[in-house]
């Protein structure tokens, strides 16, 4: 029986963990026999798991980032831990997935996997493995990643960093760690991003776009809901926004501008703020807090009339796939990985930040009516976004390396 071990920050928890977590599943039905080691935010999980460290490394970790910019170079006794882990199981294949977020070494790491020459699958669901120090750069429009990172501009966004600005060494040593492993494949999450690595110095290394995937038994169209009666909504043109986290790159500030040229009969709902930011909200937005309810969010996309994307950082764009999977049209900015997912059939790509704009495409959304998208989203959510589809590739992709 061949052994699958990924590695993550979170397991069966937010996107990254739950995609570890369902192609965890789907490998044990294919014969394989799965781990899944993780940082933090511990979860049940059909796989057996690995807990990677400790409250205090993790702490400690932090402090080295905060003060030091060195995040990625903390955690080495749990790395250490996790490696002998690493001899003990064996794996066939190591698919790695987000590794910042305080619990890894990343020289320790990739010093032994270089050493042992294992087959080594690593999906990259942001640019941080790319850059000096941040995740995501477009909204800023900073290229020093494709050159030299230096005199970061976001040393105070996570991973933050209160003074130093070690951004140029960082990138210096993933790009030495990184490039090291002879036998890797890099799988970006969209066509996005995998122009993005093609640009960065990753560039030699072999890639394979795999579009992360919803599962369409929960996120289909809920028929039988009363969202609308419970909260006031009948009669509403629902205009909905989801995060996991509300930023300003989230796009929180636009939907605030967007209210105030909205009529009486349009209303935006908005799902995953904090109880500060609800508070803040006018009082025509209804804000509701984070729900891991799954259910309730495919209820939600059912009974929107449209699901507006203003994120301008998106490396797949997970929220606009669910929505879709649902029946409801979208509208994306024209930014980073959220254009490829949209065609004329599903709703609308306008400019980032255009409110005009914005509010013109949700004007023709009403004016077609949204039941008018809803084939074409249910279709093309089928055959891009099936889970089953989507992560059976990964299933593909590690017998392929395992024979060659």
């Amino acid at each position: 029986m061949p052994i699958l071990l990924q590695i993550n920050t979170e397991i069966n928890y937010a996107s990254t963990g739950r995609i570890a977590e369902e192609i965890g599943f789907l490998a044990q039905k294919e014969g394989w026999e799965s781990y899944v080691a993780f940082g933090r935010k511990k979860r049940s999980s059909s796989s057996k798991t690995i807990y990677i460290g400790n409250l205090f490394e993790t702490y400690l970790h932090v402090f080295k980032t905060r003060f030091f910019d060195t995040h990625g170079t903390g955690s080495k006794r749990a790395t250490k831990k996790l490696i002998n882990k690493i001899e003990e199981i064996k794996p066939n294949i190591i698919h790695l997935h987000n590794l910042h977020g305080y619990y890894l070494n990343i020289k320790y790491l990739f010093n032994y996997l270089e050493k042992k020459q294992l087959p080594v699958i690593w999906t990259l669901h942001d640019c941080w493995s790319m850059t000096g120090h941040c995740t995501h750069f477009e909204h800023i429009q900073c290229n020093k990643w494709k050159t030299e990172c230096h005199t970061c501009p976001q040393k105070n966004v996570y991973p933050e960093s209160l003074f130093i600005d070690n951004s140029k060494k960082n990138q210096k040593l993933k790009k030495e760690y990184f490039t090291s492993l002879k036998n890797l494949t890099i799988v970006p999450v969209s066509n996005w991003l995998d122009t993005i690595v093609k640009q960065s110095f990753l560039k030699n290394k072999n890639t394979k776009v795999i579009l992360n995937g919803v599962d369409l038994e929960i996120f289909k169209p809920v028929l039988k809901n009363n969202i609308r009666e419970k909260n006031n909504l009948t009669g509403k043109f629902i205009i909905l926004g989801v995060a996991s986290v509300w930023s300003k790159n989230k796009g929180l500030n636009d939907f605030l501008e967007l209210n105030k040229s909205l009529s009486e009969n349009e209303k935006i709902v908005l799902i995953g703020l904090n109880k500060k930011q609800i508070k803040k909200l006018p009082t025509n937005i209804l804000g509701i807090a984070r729900t891991e309810s799954k259910q309730e969010l495919a209820e939600w996309y059912t009974e929107a009339d449209t699901y507006v994307n203003t994120s301008v950082e998106e490396s797949f764009g997970l929220t606009t796939a669910e929505a879709m999977s649902c029946g409801t049209p979208s509208i994306v900015y024209n930014a980073t990985a959220c254009p490829e997912m949209i065609v004329p059939e599903v709703g609308f790509v306008i400019p980032k930040n255009n409110i005009e704009q914005l509010l013109k495409a949700i004007k023709k959304i009403k004016k077609n009516s949204s039941k008018s998208y809803y084939e074409g989203c249910t279709q093309r959510a089928l055959k891009l976004y099936n889970k089953n589809d989507r992560y059976q590739e990964y299933i593909n992709l590690y017998n392929q390396v395992i024979l060659s």
